[in-house]
């Protein structure tokens, strides 16, 4: 299929997909991430604390990149002009990317090392989202 072909159906649904398992990846970080704020900072009292603390403290900043691309996706998917195949398979490629866990690595790759470490939660949420990244031997581990 030619990059310049509108997007297929088929990688449509793949992307609805990875959105969906990149959300729920990005809610389990959240969480990790919320318990060691608290263990530092103390109890955080409500929703609006803690979009706050999300939004502007140091130690969630990490976290932007994902949310960043889950709006990309989002705004792909919500286009009202015709959306592009190469597109499509470039956001899938970015979370693929992303989502590479390093202990020596930028801060996301370190800190998401350290949560699969740390959290059966974030390992359960990344083992399903790595196989919709496509063939066996494409994967991420």
């Amino acid at each position: 299929m030619e990059s310049s072909e509108p997007i297929s159906q088929q990688t449509r649904e793949r992307l609805r997909l990875v959105r969906t398992a990149l959300i729920r990846l990005h809610k389990v970080l959240l969480g990790f991430q919320r318990q060691a704020w608290e263990k530092e900072g103390g109890r955080i009292g409500n929703s609006y604390e803690f979009l706050n603390i999300v939004m502007h403290d140091a130690a969630f900043a990490w976290l932007h990149r994902l949310s960043e691309l889950i709006v990309q996706i989002d705004e792909l998917l919500d286009s009202r002009e015709e959306v592009r195949e190469n597109n499509a398979l470039g956001l899938i490629e970015q979370a693929k990317f992303l989502l590479v866990p390093a202990e020596f690595g930028d801060d996301f790759q370190t800190r998401y090392f350290t949560a699969l470490q740390e959290s059966p939660d974030v390992v359960l949420a990344h083992s399903e989202v790595v196989p919709l990244f496509g063939k066996r031997n494409d994967r991420v581990h």
